[in-house]
């Protein structure tokens, strides 16, 4: 280790507490310390280069370092840094909300920024709750309607609104006497069915759930929110096809704001611009971020259609103002990065490019099924999970305590790779802009560390 990297070590050690990290055990590791990036790797301070395995946690699209994004945040930089939108606006906020909209699923026509996934999906709640508070017609049904039906599994950020929606147990018990209740349905989860089913009836069944909590609890319900397609922390796992479209026709049917969480599936994740896409589905509300920017500033928004804006309107005395804001609301850096990166995808048609990217993802990761520890492997356009087990034919997990994840993790570093994993899945989830030499070396040796494995 050389003295520049022992003293940034030291330093991180003993001043900084890290997201998702038992400190104790990082205290006492050899750590990766990133010191510059470039194109689809990133470099650590002893100058060894890794491929970006998980896009720098699901957010890079085109690659670190592309020269128009590196250009249009400069640009601005000349221009304003950082202006308030309480009560001001400001250009690159403007045009990047009209671009947004050119893009998101038909029907969504308004943009409220923020700053994270997680504050994305909070606004989406409060939207959807104060909608129905506000909204015309029937006021006593609807001021009724405070509730939210979630999903088992589900993950939509660590704010407590965002934990209130969240199904998973490890990330979410402990908080539990601060979070608000929802109607939870059962989420599919083929592989290791809660309803101990076979995979077409297991599916089959979480919808029928899904339909009959919706019917009986239809008159108290704001909303229905779902990260669609798949569920990415809880391990990618994905849904059925039709499972989408189904709750959006009855969300429909029953009167109910539908709310998708796009934040990791978003900007060309599952091969579409958005998750929706592919079953032509139009909510009601969606959040984005993650991909926004291309990986560069936070920034998200939460997108809602004019029928939920218009409820918002009134006079100053109706008191309907959305009281909801951030310092950083449509910050003009951010929002600069955003145009630079949603230009990039029209340059460079990288939906359009990531077919065969996807495809021979897909025969390859076939061929891990033969793997011996290979349980499961689930996979939604260049999101994938690759679920490691004890015993296949049992598909008996590892103990807790073992890490198998994490000791696949530490042997892929050794050939260059980032990833990482959630708990014993394997995480894949590389920038859009990986080449097809960069797919393969990252299969080869993915492959070579679950082999290994004893």
């Amino acid at each position: 280790m050389n003295k520049t990297n022992r003293r940034l070590s030291g330093l991180d050690k003993k001043y900084l507490w890290h997201p998702f990290t038992q400190m104790k055990e990082w205290m006492s590791d050899d750590m990766v310390i990133i010191s510059r990036a470039k194109g689809n790797y990133l470099y650590d301070s002893r100058g060894r280069r890794y491929l970006d395995g998980v896009s720098s946690l699901w957010c890079n699209v085109h690659g670190h370092g592309r020269p128009e994004i590196d250009r249009a945040v400069r640009g601005q930089l000349n221009r304003v840094a950082h202006s308030t939108m309480l009560g001001l606006a400001n250009v690159p906020a403007i045009e990047l909300a009209r671009e947004l909209i050119r893009v998101a699923p038909k029907g969504l026509s308004r943009v409220f920024y923020s700053d994270s996934g997680s504050t994305a999906v909070e606004i989406a709640l409060k939207m959807a709750f104060q909608f129905w508070q506000q909204a015309p017609g029937n006021r006593k049904a609807n001021t009724r309607k405070t509730k939210f039906l979630t999903f088992a599994n589900a993950y939509h950020g660590d704010t407590i609104g965002s934990v209130s929606l969240g199904g998973m147990d490890l990330f979410h018990a402990i908080y539990k006497p601060l979070l608000f209740k929802t109607i939870q349905a059962p989420a599919p989860y083929c592989y290791r069915c809660p309803l101990n089913m076979e995979r077409s009836a297991c599916r089959m069944e979480c919808l029928l759930k899904a339909e009959q909590l919706i019917k009986k609890h239809h008159r108290q319900l704001a909303g229905i929110v779902i990260e669609p397609l798949i569920q990415g922390a809880a391990g990618m796992i994905t849904q059925p096809a039709g499972f989408l479209k189904r709750l959006r026709q009855l969300c429909t049917q029953y009167n109910i704001l539908f709310i998708v969480d796009e934040v990791a599936t978003g900007f060309g994740r599952t091969g579409r611009m958005f998750a929706c896409e592919h079953e032509s589905v139009r909510p009601d509300i969606m959040a984005v971020a993650k991909g926004i920017t291309g990986g560069y500033l936070p920034l998200a928004a939460t997108l809602t259609t004019e029928k939920v804006f218009a409820a918002f309107l009134g006079e100053y005395r109706d008191n309907k103002t959305f009281f909801h804001g951030h310092t950083y609301t449509g910050n003009p850096l951010a929002c600069a990065a955003a145009l630079a990166n949603l230009e990039i995808f029209r340059k460079d048609k990288t939906i359009r490019q990531l077919g065969p990217k996807i495809r021979r993802l897909t025969e390859r990761l076939n061929e891990f099924r033969r793997l011996a520890h290979v349980g499961d492997i689930r996979q939604c356009g260049l999101m994938v999970g690759i679920e490691l087990v004890r015993d296949k034919a049992a598909k008996q997990p590892y103990p807790y305590q073992a890490r198998m994840g994490r000791r696949v993790m530490l042997n892929v570093r050794q050939h260059g790779i980032i990833l990482r994993p959630l708990g014993d899945v394997i995480v894949l989830m590389p920038p859009l802009s990986i080449s097809g030499r960069q797919l393969e070396y990252l299969l080869d040796a993915v492959w070579r560390a679950i082999e290994e494995i004893r």
